[in-house]
Order: structure tokens, then sequence, then C-alpha cells
């Protein structure tokens, strides 16, 4: 019987170590952080082990059957065995791939929630408002994940947004948002032109995966908290209290600062959840010695050349530059509609991995 040995050896270990990690479970001695790494372990492992057992069963099944072959014996008995080893030799090379693509190594962060900045970039007002714009298309698609979106601070002008900073909490987040991450290019006539010129304006996206206290955590001596009057709308509370938080780590000199929630409290828990996420991000790539910060990668310097995408309005047409996907159906994207980006922006990452997975 043909199948991938080496293949069949590496699954046996995934599911060995599954097994064991259902017995830790079960044990009822696991500590609460350990019991959610587990089942992170078990929930990532599981679509392996489903499709082992598959796998497993053609494999035996096609043993069985040469082995009727080889014996011989009842000619119904050896036809029905013929049709069988045969379907199943055909099924094997496809069952093979699909264990290979799960194989793929996945980003470790994929299942935590995220934690997103938008910022104007090039073009002034116009960009402001294509904030604005963006945000709402991201609140409709959230909602058609079943995912929830909590705004942490913001900073609106006459025109549009200054910036804005949320949370998405929900399932596999990241896993999905994290494309979202870079340099988004609008053009469009700006409301303010008389002439009726299009005009190119860019903002900028930061997703950062969510990070638990325990994954990483922040001496308290490194940090300097200021409170301070929360500004704009909000009526008497925030104008009486000093209920907005910045938080400086004095060691990176990294700053962050949240005046949206309802009392200092939240919005110092809230300001401490991106510092944990932007701290562990920078951790990550000095341990992966990357030249520069993951946020830097992620949204550049807002130049127009960086673009990761493109929303043409004259021609209700959208472009991702990064696998050369355009959609004419803006107005139809804009509307929450991001599936489509989103699922060819993944096939790409695993075609990417398996054909590395395939070299190695």
């Amino acid at each position: 019987m043909e199948f991938d040995k080496n293949l069949y050896q590496s699954l046996e270990a995934i599911v060995k170590q599954y097994n064991e990690l259902n017995d830790k479970v079960e044990s009822g001695t696991l500590g609460i952080h350990e019991l959610k790494e587990v089942n992170r372990a078990i929930k990532r492992n599981k679509p392996i082990y489903d499709k082992f057992l598959i796998y497993q069963k053609l494999i035996d099944d096609g043993i069985q059957d040469e082995k009727v072959l080889n014996e011989g014996g009842d000619n119904e008995l050896i036809n029905l065995a013929k049709m069988e080893l045969e379907d199943i030799k055909n099924q094997i090379p496809a069952i093979e791939d699909e264990l290979k693509i799960l194989l793929i190594p996945q980003d470790p962060n994929n299942d935590k929630d995220v934690i997103v900045e938008m910022r104007p970039g090039v073009g002034g007002d116009e960009s402001c408002i294509f904030v604005v714009d963006l945000f709402e298309c991201y609140k409709r698609y959230a909602d058609k994940q079943g995912w929830k979106i909590k705004v942490n601070s913001s900073s609106y002008n006459a025109h549009g947004c200054d910036y804005i900073f949320f949370s998405i909490s929900g399932e596999e987040v990241y896993s999905k948002f994290k494309y979202e991450s870079g340099v988004h290019r609008v053009q469009r006539v700006p409301l303010t032109e008389t002439k009726g010129r299009v005009h190119t304006s860019t903002i900028t996206v930061a997703v950062l995966p969510e990070v638990d206290p325990v994954e990483f955590t922040i001496n308290p001596s490194d940090l300097r908290i200021d409170t301070y009057r929360a500004g704009g709308a909000g009526g008497q509370h925030v104008n009486r209290t000093e209920s907005a938080v910045r938080i400086t780590h004095l060691p990176t000199n990294v700053v962050v600062a949240c005046q949206d929630g309802r009392s200092q409290i939240e919005n110092r828990e809230t300001a401490m959840n991106l510092l944990r996420a932007k701290l562990y991000n920078k951790y990550l790539e000095e341990q992966q010695n990357e030249v520069s910060s993951l946020r830097k990668s992620q949204v550049g310097n807002g130049e127009r050349s960086e673009k990761i995408r493109t929303y043409n309005y004259p021609q209700n047409r959208v472009t991702d530059h990064r696998i050369g996907l355009t959609l004419n159906k803006l107005d139809y994207v804009m509307m929450g509609n991001l599936d489509e980006i989103v699922n060819g922006l993944i096939a790409n990452e695993q075609e990417e991995k398996l054909s590395q997975l395939k070299n190695s």
C-alpha cells in the first residue's frame, strides 16, 4: 500500500500529543492559564486529528484489500477488493495534500483578539474622512463575523477622525483581521473639491494581537502614569474629573493613552492592554532580529507608494496589491463585505507556506 510514510509518522506524533492534551484537561489538575493554553492547542490540532482518522482508515482498508488480493480465494471478494483498493489509491494523494495544508505552521496569535489603531496619512481632511469611512466598513465586517468592537479612544475634528483606537473580540479575530495592517489608499473627489478633480490620500492601520498579562508582564516601576481631563464630547463627567490616562513605558518611551472609558480605572486597564500589545510585538521583533518594528512594517510612513490596497470611488473599484486582486464593486465591499479579499489573502499565505514546506 503506497502512502507518504514520513507524513504518516509526523501525524502519529501529533495525534499522540493531541490525546495527551485531552487527558490533561480531563485530569482537572490544570490552572486557569494552563487550561486556556491547552484548550487552544487542542482546538488548533483537532482538524488534523479528525482528518488523520480518515487517512488512517483508508490506509488500513487498503492494506486489508491488498491482503485479500495476495491470498486469493472467492472471486466476488477479490473483485470487491480490487474496486475498493483502486478507489483508495485515488483518494490518498488528495487527502495527503489536505493534511499538508493543515500541517503548515500557524501564526500563534491567530486565535487572539486584536487592538487596532487607525490614523490619517497623506491627504489632509480627505484622509481624516476616510478613517471614518473605513472604520464604518470594519464595524459592518465585524458584525457579519459575529465579533464585538469596542472603541477605546478617538479624536474627531470638523471633517473626520484624527485617530481611533479600538479592540475587536471574538472567534479567531487576528487570523482574518491581521491582513488589514498597512497603508490604505483612497482615490475620489472630495466634497470640498469644486472642480471635480480626483484626489489621492492615505490612512494607516495597525493591527496588534491582544496579549494576556500572564503571557507578557511589565515591571510597574518602568511606567509613568499621568491622568488628565478627557477632551471632546462626553458631558459634565469628562470635564470635571481626570478620567483620561496616559502611560509611558520609560525604557522604550512607548506612550499610550485612553480617554473614552467611563472611569479612570477602565481607561487605565485599556491603556495597559494597548501598551502590553505594543511591547510584546517589540519583544517578538527583537527575538526575530527584524530590522524595523512590527508596527512600522505595518503602517510605514503613510506614503502613497507603500499602499496595500486602493479604493477607487469614481470607478467603483478596490484592488489589493499584495495578491493582485481587483473587484469592481467597491460599494459592496465598503458595506463590510471583505470576505472575498480576506479569503484570497489567506489562500495566498497558505500557498506560500506550503511551497516553503515542500522545499524544506
